[in-house]
């Protein structure tokens, strides 16, 4: 039997370095192995693998075009070489593994190359890199330097993508609203029975977006009725999948610019709901809408906060999944912001005069639930 090579930490550097060297170059052959078809194939083939001569024909693809993907995604972590009788054998840099005489290698697919063509959340990931963030991202060094978000020129000349949502491209708009949805969906289902546990009449939403809050909100009780605070690209948005849902009547929206703090919001509401908003702004504005919020707020005024706090994750693939994604807010998103820590968002509500007197880790994929009351408020006044 083969001894295995003994560690070497730092041939292991290096080769983690050169990952990220080649990294842009690992994300591309990945799309393209999943989104030709490449990946489905060998998934098909099981253990006994393809040629690049069967992968071409499964395909479409030249056979240089099979054989290149094929062979840099053994490096790349997507294939393994496998032997002819199906048996998968070592194939990282030639080590050892040709299945076949020279020339016909068969390539197996991997686990990491099944998640790639098989997961929701890795497809919608990619997608959203790709068509959202890859060409902006190479202006991150000026967005970084200038605190503003240099990648979006891109797309065209806006302050933040905010603005910019309503006229982006549609395949653009596709990928950005599939990754935000993918987070908020899986949370909403478990958010709303707590929400809802002393039976709000009104609700306030900020930064409603699409309008899918206040929809579930309806569904879940047929009293409540929703006021959406957001801007008027993002409105429009939301009347359109209001009207389609028939809650025209129980839904409206109030224009607003966030960032125009002199801009009070509307009062007499029993809940106010924040989901996946605050990590659109610097901590600075952050503490200034929570002060906003809080004078909207009476005595019963419940503040929901719902957010993904890279602190609060149970495992590093979700730590890897926010910060990758934090970037985003700096080059492309507004310049300013980031994926926030919980501990980063306490110290925002504490000053602006207000109280975190629940808190709800792990809902959905990665989501924290904040209740906060009124600093002035006595815990049993609400009880």
């Amino acid at each position: 039997m083969k001894n295995d090579p003994a560690p070497n930490p730092a041939l292991d550097a290096m080769l983690a370095a050169q990952r990220i060297a080649f990294a842009p170059v690992m994300f591309q052959v990945a799309r393209v192995m999943r989104n030709r078809g490449v990946l489905r194939a060998l998934q098909r083939a099981g253990k006994a693998g393809r040629t690049p001569a069967e992968v071409a024909q499964d395909t479409g693809l030249s056979a240089y075009a099979a054989k290149t993907l094929l062979e840099a995604s053994l490096s790349f972590g997507l294939v393994e070489l496998a032997g002819g009788n199906g048996e998968r054998r070592e194939g990282r840099g030639g080590r050892e593994g040709r299945g076949g005489r020279e020339g016909e290698e068969r390539y197996a697919i991997t686990r990491v190359g099944l998640i790639v063509e098989n997961d929701r959340m890795t497809r919608i990931n990619m997608d959203f890199i790709h068509d959202v963030c890859y060409e902006g991202m190479r202006f991150l060094d000026e967005a970084i330097e200038g605190g503003k978000p240099a990648g979006l020129k891109v797309f065209g000349d806006w302050p933040t993508v905010y603005e910019a949502l309503p006229e982006l491209p549609p395949k653009v708009r596709e990928s950005w609203f599939a990754f935000d949805h993918l987070y908020s969906d899986s949370a909403f289902p478990k958010a709303l029975p707590i929400v809802f546990e002393r039976r709000p009449k009104t609700l306030l939403d900020i930064g409603g977006n699409t309008g899918r809050w206040a929809i579930q909100c309806c569904t879940h009780d047929p009293d409540v009725r929703v006021t959406i605070l957001d801007l008027p690209g993002q409105l429009e948005d939301a009347r359109v999948n209001v009207e389609q849902h028939g809650l025209l009547g129980r839904v409206m929206g109030t224009p607003i610019d966030f960032l125009d703090h002199g801009q009070a919001f509307p009062t007499g509401f029993d809940a106010i709901w924040m989901s996946q908003f605050l990590v659109c702004f610097s901590e600075a504005d952050i503490t200034q809408i929570l002060r906003r919020a809080r004078a909207a707020m009476g005595k019963e005024t419940e503040l929901w906060i719902l957010d993904t706090f890279w602190d609060r994750q149970e495992n590093e693939v979700a730590v890897h999944c926010l910060h990758g994604s934090s970037l985003y807010f700096t080059c492309l998103a507004n310049g300013n912001s980031r994926m926030y820590s919980a501990a980063d968002i306490k110290r925002c509500i504490e000053e602006a005069g207000l109280i975190v007197d629940a808190e709800i880790d792990h809902l959905g994929l990665a989501h924290t639930l904040l209740r906060c009351r009124r600093r002035d408020v006595p815990a049993d006044k609400r009880a």
